[in-house]
Protein backbone atom coordinates (compact mmCIF):
# COMPACT_ATOMS: atom_id res chain seq x y z
CA UNK A 1 0.00 0.00 0.00
CA UNK A 2 1.47 3.12 -1.14
CA UNK A 3 1.39 6.58 1.24
CA UNK A 4 -0.80 9.57 0.61
CA UNK A 5 2.37 11.14 -0.97
CA UNK A 6 2.11 9.00 -3.58
CA UNK A 7 -0.84 10.62 -6.13
CA UNK A 8 -2.27 7.92 -8.19
CA UNK A 9 -4.43 8.23 -11.84
CA UNK A 10 -6.28 6.54 -13.51
CA UNK A 11 -6.39 7.88 -17.78
CA UNK A 12 -8.58 6.08 -20.11
CA UNK A 13 -8.13 5.67 -23.36
CA UNK A 14 -4.40 6.76 -22.84
CA UNK A 15 -2.54 4.84 -25.45
CA UNK A 16 -2.51 7.73 -28.11
CA UNK A 17 -4.21 11.29 -28.75
CA UNK A 18 -5.11 13.56 -25.97
CA UNK A 19 -5.33 10.64 -23.25
CA UNK A 20 -1.61 10.01 -23.69
CA UNK A 21 -0.65 13.72 -23.52
CA UNK A 22 -2.45 13.61 -20.65
CA UNK A 23 -0.59 11.09 -19.17
CA UNK A 24 2.22 12.30 -19.54
CA UNK A 25 1.63 15.18 -18.05
CA UNK A 26 0.40 13.48 -15.21
CA UNK A 27 3.64 10.96 -14.98
CA UNK A 28 5.86 14.51 -15.10
CA UNK A 29 4.26 15.61 -12.46
CA UNK A 30 5.27 12.46 -10.62
CA UNK A 31 1.79 10.54 -10.44
CA UNK A 32 1.81 6.74 -10.70
CA UNK A 33 -0.52 7.41 -13.83
CA UNK A 34 -2.39 4.18 -15.25
CA UNK A 35 -2.22 4.18 -18.91
CA UNK A 36 -5.96 2.60 -19.71
CA UNK A 37 -6.07 1.08 -22.88
CA UNK A 38 -8.32 -2.12 -24.53
CA UNK A 39 -5.42 -3.55 -25.82
CA UNK A 40 -2.61 -4.22 -23.31
CA UNK A 41 0.12 -4.29 -26.21
CA UNK A 42 -0.62 -0.73 -27.17
CA UNK A 43 -0.75 0.40 -23.48
CA UNK A 44 2.48 -1.00 -22.86
CA UNK A 45 4.07 0.52 -25.32
CA UNK A 46 2.56 3.70 -24.44
CA UNK A 47 3.93 3.43 -20.50
CA UNK A 48 7.10 2.29 -21.75
CA UNK A 49 7.16 5.69 -23.58
CA UNK A 50 6.20 7.53 -20.81
CA UNK A 51 8.89 6.07 -18.24
CA UNK A 52 8.82 5.00 -14.56
CA UNK A 53 6.18 6.36 -13.26
CA UNK A 54 3.11 4.42 -16.13
CA UNK A 55 1.54 1.85 -15.68
CA UNK A 56 -0.38 0.23 -18.58
CA UNK A 57 -3.53 -1.13 -17.40
CA UNK A 58 -6.38 -3.31 -19.92
CA UNK A 59 -9.35 -1.14 -19.56
CA UNK A 60 -12.08 -1.55 -22.44
CA UNK A 61 -14.86 0.95 -20.94
CA UNK A 62 -17.79 -1.05 -23.15
CA UNK A 63 -16.45 -4.14 -20.94
CA UNK A 64 -17.59 -4.44 -17.30
CA UNK A 65 -15.02 -7.61 -16.61
CA UNK A 66 -12.33 -5.10 -17.47
CA UNK A 67 -13.28 -2.42 -15.67
CA UNK A 68 -13.45 -4.40 -12.71
CA UNK A 69 -10.50 -6.08 -12.87
CA UNK A 70 -8.33 -2.75 -13.34
CA UNK A 71 -10.67 -1.56 -10.15
CA UNK A 72 -9.97 -4.43 -8.26
CA UNK A 73 -5.86 -4.04 -9.26
CA UNK A 74 -5.93 -0.64 -8.25
CA UNK A 75 -7.60 -1.23 -5.30
CA UNK A 76 -5.10 -4.02 -4.17
CA UNK A 77 -1.62 -1.64 -4.82
CA UNK A 78 -2.92 1.38 -3.57
CA UNK A 79 -6.20 1.25 -1.65
CA UNK A 80 -7.22 4.19 -3.52
CA UNK A 81 -7.70 6.79 -6.76
CA UNK A 82 -6.44 10.72 -6.54
CA UNK A 83 -7.86 11.51 -10.61
CA UNK A 84 -9.73 9.56 -13.06
CA UNK A 85 -9.48 10.75 -16.12
CA UNK A 86 -12.93 9.44 -18.45
CA UNK A 87 -11.09 10.38 -21.89
CA UNK A 88 -11.81 7.43 -23.91
CA UNK A 89 -13.88 7.84 -26.98
CA UNK A 90 -15.09 7.17 -30.45
CA UNK A 91 -16.69 9.79 -32.90
CA UNK A 92 -18.10 6.66 -35.02
CA UNK A 93 -18.27 2.99 -35.82
CA UNK A 94 -18.30 2.63 -39.16
CA UNK A 95 -15.53 2.21 -41.92
CA UNK A 96 -11.73 4.10 -41.07
CA UNK A 97 -10.70 6.82 -42.90
CA UNK A 98 -13.47 8.71 -43.65
CA UNK A 99 -13.30 12.64 -43.46
CA UNK A 100 -15.00 14.43 -40.69
CA UNK A 101 -17.64 15.51 -43.43
CA UNK A 102 -18.41 11.96 -44.53
CA UNK A 103 -19.14 11.37 -41.22
CA UNK A 104 -21.33 13.86 -40.65
CA UNK A 105 -22.91 13.36 -43.34
CA UNK A 106 -23.83 9.95 -42.59
CA UNK A 107 -25.04 10.78 -38.73
CA UNK A 108 -27.35 13.26 -39.33
CA UNK A 109 -30.41 12.37 -37.26
CA UNK A 110 -32.67 11.59 -40.36
CA UNK A 111 -30.71 9.37 -41.95
CA UNK A 112 -28.22 7.85 -39.18
CA UNK A 113 -27.74 4.07 -38.61
CA UNK A 114 -29.14 3.06 -35.09
CA UNK A 115 -26.77 0.36 -34.72
CA UNK A 116 -23.65 2.99 -35.39
CA UNK A 117 -25.51 5.49 -32.61
CA UNK A 118 -25.52 2.66 -29.93
CA UNK A 119 -22.02 1.81 -30.93
CA UNK A 120 -20.20 5.45 -30.03
CA UNK A 121 -23.04 6.21 -27.20
CA UNK A 122 -21.85 2.74 -25.67
CA UNK A 123 -18.26 4.41 -25.15
CA UNK A 124 -18.89 7.89 -24.93
CA UNK A 125 -22.01 7.41 -22.37
CA UNK A 126 -22.45 4.48 -20.67
CA UNK A 127 -18.45 3.84 -20.51
CA UNK A 128 -17.93 6.70 -18.46
CA UNK A 129 -20.98 6.08 -16.36
CA UNK A 130 -19.72 2.33 -15.71
CA UNK A 131 -15.95 3.33 -15.57
CA UNK A 132 -17.00 6.27 -12.60
CA UNK A 133 -19.18 3.74 -10.61
CA UNK A 134 -16.57 1.10 -10.30
CA UNK A 135 -13.88 3.63 -9.41
CA UNK A 136 -15.87 6.01 -7.18
CA UNK A 137 -15.12 3.82 -3.74
CA UNK A 138 -11.60 4.50 -4.55
CA UNK A 139 -12.00 8.37 -5.33
CA UNK A 140 -13.55 8.27 -1.81
CA UNK A 141 -10.53 7.21 0.12
CA UNK A 142 -8.45 9.80 -1.35
CA UNK A 143 -7.55 13.78 -0.22
CA UNK A 144 -8.78 15.55 -3.10
CA UNK A 145 -10.36 13.35 -5.61
CA UNK A 146 -11.31 14.61 -9.01
CA UNK A 147 -12.70 13.20 -11.66
CA UNK A 148 -12.55 14.69 -15.43
CA UNK A 149 -14.56 13.94 -18.40
CA UNK A 150 -13.18 14.77 -21.42
CA UNK A 151 -15.93 15.95 -23.40
CA UNK A 152 -15.96 18.47 -26.39
CA UNK A 153 -17.46 21.92 -27.53
CA UNK A 154 -19.96 19.80 -29.21
CA UNK A 155 -21.40 18.66 -26.34
CA UNK A 156 -23.07 22.68 -25.61
CA UNK A 157 -26.25 22.79 -26.27
CA UNK A 158 -26.25 26.41 -26.21
CA UNK A 159 -23.29 26.82 -29.06
CA UNK A 160 -24.67 24.30 -31.02
CA UNK A 161 -28.06 26.80 -31.28
CA UNK A 162 -25.62 29.49 -32.17
CA UNK A 163 -25.95 30.31 -35.77
CA UNK A 164 -22.70 32.03 -35.57
CA UNK A 165 -20.86 28.82 -33.67
CA UNK A 166 -18.54 27.69 -36.87
CA UNK A 167 -19.00 23.89 -36.06
CA UNK A 168 -22.64 23.96 -35.59
CA UNK A 169 -22.81 21.92 -39.05
CA UNK A 170 -20.83 18.91 -37.36
CA UNK A 171 -23.35 18.50 -34.73
CA UNK A 172 -25.26 15.32 -34.97
CA UNK A 173 -27.06 12.30 -32.94
CA UNK A 174 -24.27 10.36 -32.65
CA UNK A 175 -20.92 11.98 -31.78
CA UNK A 176 -22.04 15.41 -30.61
CA UNK A 177 -24.91 13.97 -29.28
CA UNK A 178 -23.28 12.12 -26.95
CA UNK A 179 -20.74 14.75 -25.59
CA UNK A 180 -24.24 16.44 -24.59
CA UNK A 181 -25.33 13.36 -22.95
CA UNK A 182 -21.74 13.10 -21.07
CA UNK A 183 -22.07 16.81 -19.81
CA UNK A 184 -25.20 15.79 -18.58
CA UNK A 185 -24.05 12.83 -16.45
CA UNK A 186 -20.95 14.85 -15.67
CA UNK A 187 -24.15 17.30 -13.70
CA UNK A 188 -25.63 14.49 -12.60
CA UNK A 189 -22.58 13.51 -10.57
CA UNK A 190 -21.54 16.99 -10.01
CA UNK A 191 -24.95 17.11 -7.99
CA UNK A 192 -24.89 13.89 -6.19
CA UNK A 193 -21.34 14.57 -4.94
CA UNK A 194 -21.66 18.00 -3.82
CA UNK A 195 -21.21 17.09 -0.21
CA UNK A 196 -18.33 14.57 -0.73
CA UNK A 197 -14.92 15.66 -1.08
CA UNK A 198 -14.94 14.10 -4.85
CA UNK A 199 -14.49 16.97 -7.84
CA UNK A 200 -16.03 16.04 -11.25
CA UNK A 201 -15.59 18.58 -14.32
CA UNK A 202 -16.18 18.17 -18.11
CA UNK A 203 -13.44 19.96 -20.54
CA UNK A 204 -12.89 19.85 -23.93
CA UNK A 205 -8.93 20.29 -25.43
CA UNK A 206 -10.72 22.16 -28.77
CA UNK A 207 -10.77 20.91 -32.59
CA UNK A 208 -7.19 18.52 -32.02
CA UNK A 209 -5.66 16.69 -34.46
CA UNK A 210 -6.53 13.12 -33.33
CA UNK A 211 -8.42 9.66 -35.26
CA UNK A 212 -11.36 11.19 -33.65
CA UNK A 213 -11.43 13.74 -36.79
CA UNK A 214 -9.25 11.85 -39.24
CA UNK A 215 -7.00 14.17 -38.22
CA UNK A 216 -8.60 16.55 -39.47
CA UNK A 217 -8.41 19.41 -36.13
CA UNK A 218 -6.72 22.26 -36.11
CA UNK A 219 -4.54 22.46 -33.00
CA UNK A 220 -1.72 19.66 -32.23
CA UNK A 221 -2.39 16.96 -29.22
CA UNK A 222 0.11 18.86 -27.44
CA UNK A 223 -2.23 22.34 -27.63
CA UNK A 224 -5.62 20.26 -26.89
CA UNK A 225 -4.29 18.44 -23.50
CA UNK A 226 -3.12 22.05 -21.98
CA UNK A 227 -6.80 22.70 -20.58
CA UNK A 228 -7.81 18.86 -19.67
CA UNK A 229 -4.02 18.66 -17.86
CA UNK A 230 -4.93 22.12 -15.87
CA UNK A 231 -8.17 20.79 -14.91
CA UNK A 232 -6.74 17.91 -14.00
CA UNK A 233 -4.17 18.77 -11.75
CA UNK A 234 -6.24 21.35 -10.36
CA UNK A 235 -6.70 20.55 -6.29
CA UNK A 236 -8.61 23.87 -5.90
CA UNK A 237 -12.16 21.85 -4.96
CA UNK A 238 -14.08 23.79 -8.30
CA UNK A 239 -16.78 21.33 -9.48
CA UNK A 240 -19.30 20.91 -11.78
CA UNK A 241 -17.58 23.42 -14.67
CA UNK A 242 -17.09 22.88 -18.20
CA UNK A 243 -14.31 24.82 -19.89
CA UNK A 244 -12.46 24.76 -23.16
CA UNK A 245 -9.03 25.76 -24.68
CA UNK A 246 -7.22 28.94 -22.99
CA UNK A 247 -9.75 28.38 -19.79
CA UNK A 248 -12.52 29.31 -21.53
CA UNK A 249 -16.27 28.82 -19.85
CA UNK A 250 -18.46 26.90 -21.68
CA UNK A 251 -22.32 27.00 -21.53
CA UNK A 252 -24.06 23.61 -21.08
Amino acid sequence: MQTEKNKIALVTGANTGVGFQIAKALAESNYTVYVGARNLEKGGNAAAQLGKNAVAIELDVTKQDTINAAAKEIQEKHGKLDLLVNNAGISHAGKPGRTVEEVVAANRPSVVSLKEMRTVWETNVFGVVAVTQAFLPLLKSARAPRIVNVSSGLGSLTLGMDPNNPYRSHYDVVYGASKAAMNAITVAFAIELEESNIKINAVSPGYTATALNNFQGTDTVEEGSKEPVRVALDESGVTGQFTGPNQEHYPW
